[in-house]
């Protein structure tokens, strides 16, 4: 497999596995909660209610007039009963009772509410289920634990029961302790199934008016649906009191044909909830059971998306991200993240109103966490790049080469090489070796030090890249590691300096130590194969090729104070440089016969230099 390819695959590779270690956090309820928070405020909004729905409490006041509820018979439901039902013009389509009466107390008070509740089939009375693990048989014969089985069902007493339509009241939180689903039905083990006291009641209402049955709600594999809350807590009450029907202030016209829920309303009667309308303030019970009849009146119903469905779309909206975020250009990763979280917040509120739930938070806090994840790797690896890069190549080339590198990134970095057309120049000191043979050690390594810094300076100073030493001699380039403009002339031009420099330089060694030395040099331009040459542990960015060997054999022909050129460089500055040929009297090793050598005598100020 090519370098480049294992680069890619690897890079994926780290792309799936982040995306897929993310959905997988995501899968395992890390976000739950406050993905379920935020949901329930951005989508659970308050919208007027049609009215149909009167809410009659077992308020504070009443608990003043009458008693506390502990004390209350149920004959004082039974004359509320009553109260609504005195008029045959006014009488309710549908009166749920959100009270349990189970099990028999005083024969006549129970004898009076179930005459009052039956006496015109327009009662729904209370019924609740415990649920519990049992042991089912399937039908290979084999076993399951259901944990989500009726264990029981307490019925309103059988007078009761005999006379009205019960609905089950069981209001069961979701694991957040949110009341937000509502279940629809109670399949019972002989497979009987109970509805709901909301269901019930507005069936009920439907027959009064002679209505078709309506469309039910999704429900889960359980069989709960998602309640769109109309209202929040206190919303649906008007402050009709038990109290006011047996004293007669409620008028009994404005029941006429509606439903009516009966329930607790007073904070000692302990039937009150946190809900999705507000998780702040508890909603009564019976102000849960008014907006499940009014979202089933209006059969506005919503259906949660499967999770995995949601959870696929998350890690391929994740795997997107991760390969535009990673390395990727900033204004393109911020553009891509604003879009992506406003965009998902845009979508999830156009579904919600077709009838679709979805996650809010997943993807706008796993898009923002991978774009805030990867700015700070790009910024960390960017930093570690321009520590390297600099390095590496502040040695060699000049600052603002090095500047221009940080600016191309790492690749300059990798292993390996590219074909480039380059000049390149070597430059030996002549006179050196005899010189040394005669001065102390500590005065070769001054001098020495003193020409290679004029070498340095002189090649760096002019753009080149700085090779290597080797003893006396040294190499250096142009046109790489970057393209450069003109970069033969900037050779000639260094090569130029280093003559005009080693005079000043040969004069004081002179006076100093009786002896001087002068440089040797030698230019050629051509292509080679330029970078990273050796292994990861130790490389030397170099060129290699005949191109080099050329330059090379040029300056070992050389005399001191003379820079020898070939053919290519003459022709690449013209009349730009004064030159003088020695044709092919020069014999340079390894070069065939009619190689053309040139003396470069001046570079030509007004021609463009």
């Amino acid at each position: 497999m090519k370098k480049k390819n294992l680069r890619e695959y690897r890079s994926w590779l780290i792309m799936v596995l982040v995306a897929a270690a993310m959905t997988l956090v995501t899968a395992a309820g890390l976000l739950e909660s406050t993905d379920l928070a935020f949901s329930d405020a951005f989508y659970q909004s308050r919208s007027a209610s049609d009215g149909e729905i009167v809410l009659v409490g077992i308020d504070q006041k009443a608990l003043e007039d009458i008693g506390p509820y502990h004390q209350w018979g149920r004959d004082i439901m039974a004359m509320a009963l009553e109260a609504l039902n005195a008029s045959e013009e006014c009488r309710p389509a549908a009166i749920a009772i959100d009270v349990l009466y189970s099990g028999e107390t005083h024969k006549e008070a129970d004898e009076w509410l179930a005459q009052a509740a039956g006496a015109y089939g327009n009662v729904v009375t209370a019924c609740g289920a415990e649920f519990g693990n049992t042991l089912v048989e399937d039908k290979g014969g084999a076993y399951h634990l259901d944990t989500f089985s009726v264990v029981a069902l307490d019925r309103p007493y059988a007078g009761l029961s005999q006379v009205t339509r019960q609905g089950h009241i069981n209001a069961m939180l979701d694991t957040d302790g949110i009341l937000r689903h509502h279940l629809l039905e109670i399949r019972l083990p002989d497979n009987t199934r109970v509805p709901s006291m909301a269901l019930e009641t507005v069936r009920l209402y439907r027959e009064y008016y002679g209505m078709e049955p309506g469309e039910l709600p999704p429900v889960d594999a359980r069989g709960f649906w998602y309640v769109p809350f109309c209202g929040e807590p206190g919303d649906f009450y008007e402050s009709i009191s038990v109290a006011d029907l047996l004293s007669g202030e409620a008028p009994p016209e404005y029941f006429a044909g509606k439903i009516v829920l009966i329930g607790p309303y007073a904070a000692g009667l302990q039937d009150s909830y946190l809900t999705a309308a507000d998780h702040a303030r508890p909603m009564y019970g019976v102000e849960f059971q008014a907006n499940a009849v009014q979202a089933l009146l209006w059969e506005d119903y919503k259906r949660e998306a499967g999770e995995g469905v949601q959870l696929g779309a998350l890690f391929v909206v994740l795997l997107l991200c991760m390969s535009i975020f990673w390395k990727g250009r900033l204004w393109r990763a911020t553009a891509l993240w604003l879009f992506l979280s406003g965009g998902s917040l845009v979508l999830c509120r156009g579904l919600y109103q077709r009838g679709l739930v979805l996650h809010v938070l997943w993807i706008p806090v796993g898009v923002t966490v991978l774009y805030v994840g990867c700015i700070a790797l790009n910024y960390v690896q960017a930093a570690l790049e321009k520590r390297r890069v600099t390095h590496t190549f502040q040695r060699y080339v000049a600052p603002e080469i090095v500047s221009e590198i940080l600016k191309e990134g790492s690749a300059a970095l990798e292993l390996g090489g590219k074909l480039t057309e380059i000049a390149v120049l070597f430059v030996d000191v002549r006179g050196f070796t005899p010189m040394s043979e005669v001065l102390k050690p500590t005065q070769v390594v001054e001098i020495l030090n003193r020409y290679l810094t004029l070498i340095s300076d002189c090649i760096l100073q002019n753009g080149g890249t700085l090779d290597k030493f080797v003893g006396d001699a040294a190499m250096a380039f142009w046109g790489a590691p970057l393209p450069q403009e003109d970069s033969v002339m900037h050779a000639v031009k260094a090569a130029r300096d280093m003559v005009d420099g080693s005079r000043s330089l040969s004069k004081e060694l002179l006076e100093k130590y009786g002896r001087t030395v002068s440089f040797g040099i030698g230019i050629h331009l051509g292509e080679a194969v330029v970078g990273n040459i050796g292994s990861m542990k130790r490389m030397d960015y170099t060129a290699i090729g005949d191109t080099v060997n050329t330059a090379a054999r040029l300056e070992a022909n050389a005399p001191g104070g003379t820079i020898y050129i070939s053919r290519a460089v003459a022709d690449a500055l013209g009349e730009r440089i004064r030159t003088t040929s020695l044709g092919d009297t020069v014999k340079l090793k390894g070069k065939k016969e009619g190689f053309e050598v040139l003396i470069l005598e001046e570079i030509c100020q007004g021609k463009d230099a």
